[in-house]
């Protein structure tokens, strides 16, 4: 057997750590190296034992996983695995732009989580399949505006600002029944249900 992949285990439960500890270290291939309890712990201990790959919880006291994995992708190029049970995107996306190299859920089991391991070491990633939906629904979906003409993408840009169709038809020298075809082609395309679904979209899409 060749050299075992160096693990650091990074969680605020102590229980949650312990039992993947104990877990991991029966494995023939795998060494936990150390474990820690937020995000500056997890730093330190990173810098510390380099381990190749580090199993990082999100939601900890003091500095999360999110922090955390920005600060270690901007030092090094440990795998960061993201164990967790949160599937909301506003942890999902920010982390996987931090730099996290796989994102599972504590609901796995304990060979998934060893795999997952093996795999980021060898420089494979592992998205469960709900993560992997969310990922290409938001890809698909950042795409979405792509399709609207060019007067589609202007009034969408004006419903951004928060104009009302009076005023857009007034703005781009149009009727307001030529408005209301644009709106409602515009929520059709990018499948959405009203005008503030559609400001949010072309603010955070930077459309305005």
């Amino acid at each position: 057997m060749g050299e075992k992949i160096k693990v650091l285990v990074v969680d605020d439960h102590q229980m949650v750590r312990m039992g993947l500890i104990t877990y991991l270290t029966v494995e023939d291939d795998l060494d936990v190296v150390g474990e820690a309890s937020d995000g500056k712990e997890a730093i330190q201990k990173a810098i510390e034992l380099q381990p190749d790959v580090i199993l990082m919880d999100l939601l900890m006291d003091g500095m999360d996983g999110i922090e955390a994995t920005k600060q270690l992708q901007n030092e090094n190029k440990m795998k960061i695995i993201v164990l967790t049970s949160y599937l909301d995107d506003e942890m999902l996306f920010p982390v996987i732009e931090a730099g996290a190299f796989s994102y599972i859920l504590k609901t796995s089991s304990a060979n998934e989580i060893a795999d997952a391991i093996r795999k980021a070491h060898k420089g494979e990633p592992t998205f469960q399949g709900q993560v992997t939906q969310k990922m290409l629904h938001r890809m698909n979906s950042a795409k979405k505006h792509e399709t609207l003409t060019n007067r589609e993408r202007e009034v969408l840009a004006l419903i951004g600002k928060g104009m009302s169709n009076k005023e857009i038809a007034e703005t781009l020298y149009i009727g307001i029944k030529t408005v209301k075809t644009h709106v409602s082609h515009i929520f059709a395309k990018l499948e959405l249900e009203d005008r503030t679904q559609a400001a949010i979209y072309a603010n955070k899409h930077h459309l305005t």
